[in-house]
């Protein structure tokens, strides 16, 4: 079964059973707008009708299949856009089927409904991460960030550490005066699994880290560069300051830009570190490699050493992590799951070989972890949730 096709029913039972997304959503209805999975369309829609088990149909066949035939070839009056006819016929048809089900089981309650929703709702199940964030002070002390309460939660010297209402760290370096003030410290902010966290360093640069990621920087930029380390991944949008240029120090590399947007990912147990470049320009060194990016690129540095720039990448893939999304493009399964050890928590243990399959798609961070798997499933992957360990079969 094509991927499409795929979607298609994994989109169509996460509507049906109201556990879509507002995202799944669109994506749903920009499916049924195309007119290219008319076919697969009404199979789903059938399959759905025959399923209930209602021993009283509301509807006899020929109506089921004038209500199918309308939805299908639904031509708007003064509209041109038929596909907007179309998934308001088709939700509808949704909502008479489900009134259906309602109706025919209020007093009798069906056996396999029962057992679908048990299915929805597994014991064993990963909540998705939230902000949450340790922040290591000069002197060594951290702080929780996420039970933090909003305002100053630090000083350094000077040096105003404040939460914001949104979730975010924020160095304020106002109140210096003095020359005695400019002495910069070194602080960290680390995510666990299953976290993320945002912070404005003191030139005003804003970095998104991601899940099991840390950003090291001084509580002040001194001298002539801006220097920050980091760990996992992170999203930069960098302060334009052409007179002190900024230079990212990653395991394997660094990058030095005067001011633009760009995404690093340099997991450890990642074979690639990878840095896209979405606005301005950054220069890549790692060993003998050496790369200039414009906008669109993205530098690759493997482990093997055979270190390339690929072209006009989907810069959308990069950054979904940051945007609250999996969004995934020819994956590995086992690339994906690593995605979702990281952001739910818990450990990918596998069963015999890694499954040999490619993914894409597209789903909320904001859901549980099962519903993620759930597409894993319809793409024929064998995968569950055991306790804390996220298991192939």
């Amino acid at each position: 079964m094509n991927t499409s096709k795929l979607r298609l029913q994994y989109l169509f039972h996460r509507y049906y059973y109201k556990t879509a997304t507002e995202q799944e959503r669109d994506e749903l209805f920009a499916l049924i707008s195309e007119g290219k999975h008319d076919p697969d369309l009404q199979v789903l829609i059938e399959q759905t009708w025959d399923d209930l088990h209602i021993e009283q149909k509301i509807f006899d066949e020929q109506q089921k299949h004038q209500m199918l035939l309308h939805i299908l070839t639904a031509t708007p009056v003064n509209q041109p856009k038929k596909g907007f006819i179309k998934w308001i016929g088709f939700a509808a048809m949704l909502t008479v089927v489900a009134v259906a089900v309602w109706t025919n089981t209020k007093l009798k309650p069906d056996k396999h409904l029962a057992i679908h929703k048990k299915q929805q709702a597994p014991l064993n199940d990963a909540l998705p991460g939230s902000n949450k964030a340790i922040l290591k002070l000069a002197d060594g002390n951290t702080i929780t960030l996420d039970d933090a309460t909003v305002g100053t939660v630090a000083t350094e010297g000077k040096t105003l550490i404040k939460k914001t209402a949104d979730g975010q760290i924020i160095y304020n370096t106002a109140a210096l005066t003095s020359s005695a003030d400019m002495t910069p410290v070194l602080n960290t902010i680390s995510t666990p699994k299953g976290g993320q966290y945002q912070v404005a360093l003191p030139d005003g640069t804003h970095v998104w880290l991601n899940s099991a990621s840390s950003l090291t920087f001084p509580t002040r930029f001194t001298g002539h560069i801006r220097q920050v380390s980091i760990t996992g991944e992170a999203y930069f949008e960098v302060a334009k300051m052409p007179d002190m240029p900024f230079k990212v120090k990653a395991p394997h590399a660094e990058i030095q830009v005067l001011g633009t947007h760009f995404n690093v990912m340099a997991y450890d147990d990642e074979q690639v570190m990878k840095t896209t470049l979405l606005e301005g320009s950054v220069n890549i060194h790692s060993g003998g490699f050496s790369a200039k990016l414009v906008p669109g690129q993205q530098a690759q540095i493997n482990s093997d050493g055979k270190n390339k720039v690929l072209n006009n990448v989907d810069v959308d893939d990069e950054l979904a992590w940051k945007n609250g999304l999996f969004q995934f493009r020819d994956a590995k399964i086992d690339a994906i799951l690593r995605q979702a050890s990281r952001w739910y928590n818990v450990n990918v243990v596998y069963k015999g070989h890694v499954p040999d399959k490619e993914f894409t798609g597209r789903i909320s961070k904001n859901v549980k972890a099962s519903e993620l798997l759930n597409m894993l499933k319809y793409a024929g992957v064998n995968v569950e949730i055991e306790a804390n360990n996220i298991v192939v079969n």
